[in-house]
């Protein structure tokens, strides 16, 4: 009861709010969050990038050497052009297919059973997950 009446309050304050004034602001920070969510481990790739190949071998990437500076340069372009909000849905749908490979080879957590990463594996995975959705969402809203 209680927490329906906080719930209910509470929908209530947000109605009095005109949310969509803040339509544009919630756009941009939105956008720039998924953008940095790329860019920075782009660029961490770059300063990391025998470990990160070394990881991407014992995974059984295929042509790893191939597919490491492929994955550096598709995070770190595609995440600028999204944060500046140019071509987002080519941008967005190359970057979902992006994760939906590194949540199949990097974060395979089904073959981890019994391995104290296991879990840890799992919220990645399930976070992933998540954030390919919002690229989907995002695709959507290219006005171009």
């Amino acid at each position: 009861m209680i927490i329906n009446n906080f719930v209910m309050d509470l929908s209530y304050h947000i109605k009095m709010i005109n949310l969509n004034k803040l339509d544009g602001l919630m756009f941009l920070v939105g956008r720039s969050f998924l953008g940095i969510y790329f860019l920075l481990p782009g660029i961490l790739k770059i300063f990391t990038y025998s470990e990160t190949l070394t990881l991407m071998i014992s995974k059984g990437v295929p042509l790893a050497s191939l597919a490491l500076p492929i994955t550096i340069v598709l995070q770190v372009g595609l995440s600028l052009l999204i944060i500046a909000n140019k071509h987002l849905r080519i941008s967005a749908v190359i970057l979902f297919g992006l994760t939906i490979l590194i949540n199949i080879f990097i974060h395979n957590f089904w073959d981890l059973s019994g391995d104290p990463s296991y879990g840890h594996e799992m919220q990645n995975f399930v976070k992933n997950t998540a954030i390919a959705a919002g690229l989907l969402v995002l695709a959507t809203k290219d006005k171009s």
